[in-house]
């Protein structure tokens, strides 16, 4: 169920909490279609020390959200928007904005 959302795009979430906050997209695990994306949905994990994080105690970090939850700001209209696919005259598919036409 891909989206056409890939890695450093900015999108807009539409349900749950965050509703509303806009953030880049950090990665995508399109097996699992979920996002990661910067500074939303953050969660507080109960970690022992390891080598990895020495001191342990309770760390803050980006949990996954739905792909679906979330839709793509276009960077010329600023307006969260759907994703059309057009071939351009040499060939190569891009993705373009739903709403003002514009490649992204």
């Amino acid at each position: 169920m891909s989206l056409g959302i890939k890695k450093d795009d900015t999108v807009l979430v539409t349900t749950g909490r965050e509703k509303g906050k806009k953030g880049r997209v950090l990665s995508v695990a399109s097996s699992e279609d979920k996002l990661l994306i910067e500074r939303i949905n953050v969660i507080k994990k109960h970690m022992k020390p390891s080598k990895k994080h020495t001191q342990g105690g309770i760390i803050e970090k980006e949990a996954p959200l739905h792909i679906s939850n979330v839709m793509l700001l276009c960077p010329k209209c600023e307006k969260p928007t759907r994703i059309a696919h057009m071939i351009l005259a040499d060939g190569h598919k891009v993705r373009t904005c739903k709403k003002c036409k514009e490649v992204i």
